[in-house]
C-alpha cells in the first residue's frame, strides 16, 4: 500500500460507515510560494500536467486572493477572519470534521526555499539557463507529482467520486528564489497582484459546472465558511466571520457574495528584502511624511490595501513594485517602473498588471475606499511581534516539533 493510500485509510478507520456516505471528502492542498506564472495552465515553460488535467476538469479560480505571507493566509483559512481581526477562540476548521468522512490538510513546504530536489526533477528543464529558476521548476514537478499520487490513492480506494479537492498557493512566488508571477506586478511580501493573486482552483466529480473558469472575487478566507457547509456544519456561534460561503459561486457559476476584500492594514510594514534598481530597503518614512486624507481618518502613509468590485486602493508603501520580467526574457528592467504615490488606485477588472493609476480620476472612490480601511483599523487589534523563543530552535537533530 502506498504512503497516500495508508494515510486515506487511517483518517477513514475513525468515523463509523453511516456517516461516511453523508458528506463528501474534503482535500485541501497548500502550496508554498507558488507563484503565478508558475502552473502549466498560466503558459508556463514548467510542467505541471496533473494540476493541469485536474483543474481542466474543474473550476480554474481567476479571481483568487490570499495574503502576501505565509502565516497570515494559513490563520486566514484556518479562522475565516482577517488578519486584522481580535485574536478568537471559535472553532477553526479542523473542529468542523468531526463528523466529515475525511479531511486530508495537506500543507506542502514546495515550493518555498531552500531551492532542494532529487536531479530527476531538475534534468527535464536543462534550458532554463537560470540555475536558480531551473531548480525551482524542478521543485513544482515534484510537487505536481506529489498532488498526482494523492489523488491516485484516492481513486484506487474508491473515494474520488465523492471528493472535493481545493488546491490553493499560500501567497504569491518569491522572485529572489526562482519563482515568477509574470505579468503580475510584485512579488511575495508585497500588495501588489504578483503577491496577492493566488494560483488556486477546485477539482471533483460533484461540481455543477465542471471544465470551467471563474472570474469571480473569491478569498482563501472563505474555505472556512465554504467547507464548513459541505460537510454539514454550521459556523452559527462562532465570532463574525469575513468569509463567504463560496460553494455556490464555484460549483454552479453564481455570482460571488464577496464584494470587498481587505487585503491588509500594517503600520509596522517594512520590506525585507532588496528590490531590484534601489539600493537599499524601503520603508513607509520614504514614500511620504503620513498624513490623513480628507476626512477618511485614516493614515495614507500606512501599509494597507483593499478591493472593492473592481476597484483597489493601496497606500503607503505596498512593497517591491517591479514588473518582473518573464522568465527568460531580459527586456523589462526596474527603469521602467514609475515613481510610487501615497495613495493609488486601480481598476483591476481592466489592469490586473496595474499599469495604470486613476486615483486623479476617481477620487470618491477613493474617498470612500479609504473610509472603508479606517473603519477596519478602527476595529483591529495591535500588531505583536512576540520574542523569539530558543525552545523552537530545531538543534542539531534539524527537525521541528512541538514547543509552545
Amino acid at each position: 500500500m502506498s504512503v497516500c493510500s495508508l494515510l486515506v485509510a487511517v483518517l477513514l478507520v475513525r468515523f463509523p460507515a453511516g456517516l461516511l456516505a453523508r458528506q463528501p471528502h474534503v482535500v485541501f492542498i497548500l502550496a508554498d510560494d507558488f507563484g503565478w506564472f508558475d502552473i502549466g495552465y498560466h503558459r508556463s515553460e514548467i510542467r505541471t500536467p496533473h494540476l493541469d488535467q485536474l483543474s481542466a476538469g474543474g473550476v480554474r479560480l481567476e479571481n483568487y486572493y490570499v495574503q502576501p505571507l505565509c502565516t497570515p493566509s494559513r490563520n486566514q483559512l484556518m479562522t475565516g477572519r482577517y488578519q486584522v481581526r481580535p485574536a478568537s477562540r471559535h472553532p477553526t476548521l479542523v473542529h468542523f470534521f468531526i463528523f466529515q468522512p475525511l479531511f486530508l490538510y495537506a500543507a506542502l513546504q514546495a515550493v518555498h526555499a531552500p531551492l532542494q530536489v532529487p536531479e530527476r526533477y531538475v534534468a527535464p528543464y536543462s534550458f532554463i539557463k537560470d540555475p536558480e529558476r531551473r531548480l525551482y521548476a524542478g521543485m513544482v514537478s515534484a510537487m505536481d507529482e506529489a498532488v498526482g499520487n494523492i489523488t491516485l490513492a484516492l481513486q484506487q480506494e474508491g473515494l474520488w467520486d465523492n471528493t472535493i479537492l481545493v488546491f490553493s498557493t499560500d501567497n504569491g512566488g518569491q522572485t529572489l528564489c526562482g519563482g515568477s508571477n509574470w505579468p503580475l506586478r510584485g512579488r511575495k511580501w508585497s500588495l501588489w497582484e504578483g503577491g496577492i493573486r493566488g494560483v488556486g482552483f477546485v477539482a471533483s466529480p460533484l461540481l455543477k459546472q465542471q471544465g470551467t473558469v471563474s472570474h469571480e472575487l473569491i478569498h482563501i478566507s472563505d474555505w472556512l465558511p465554504t467547507l464548513v457547509g459541505l460537510a454539514g456544519g454550521s459556523t452559527n456561534g462562532t465570532k463574525p466571520l469575513d468569509g463567504f460561503n463560496v460553494w455556490n459561486t464555484i460549483s454552479k457559476g453564481f455570482a460571488s457574495p464577496r464584494l470587498e476584500l481587505l487585503h491588509n492594514i500594517d503600520p509596522q510594514y517594512i520590506d525585507i528584502a532588496p528590490c531590484p534598481g534601489m539600493k537599499r530597503r524601503l520603508t513607509l518614512a520614504q514614500v511620504g511624511s503620513g498624513d490623513s486624507r480628507a476626512n477618511s481618518g485614516f493614515n495614507v502613509s500606512i501599509h494597507a490595501a483593499i478591493r472593492s468590485s473592481n476597484w483597489k486602493l493601496l497606500t503607503g508603501y505596498p512593497g517591491c513594485d517591479v514588473w518582473f520580467p518573464r522568465p527568460g526574457d531580459n527586456s523589462s528592467s526596474p527603469s521602467d517602473v514609475p515613481s510610487l504615490k501615497q495613495v493609488m488606485l486601480f481598476d483591476i477588472e481592466k489592469d490586473p498588471e496595474e499599469r495604470n493609476e486613476v486615483s486623479a480620476q476617481y477620487p470618491t472612490v477613493v474617498d470612500y475606499l479609504l473610509k472603508r480601511l479606517y473603519s477596519y483599523q478602527k476595529s483591529a487589534v495591535p500588531i505583536n511581534f512576540p520574542a523569539d523563543d530558543p525552545r523552537c530552535d530545531p538543534g542539531p537533530t534539524g527537525a521541528w516539533g512541538p514547543w509552545a
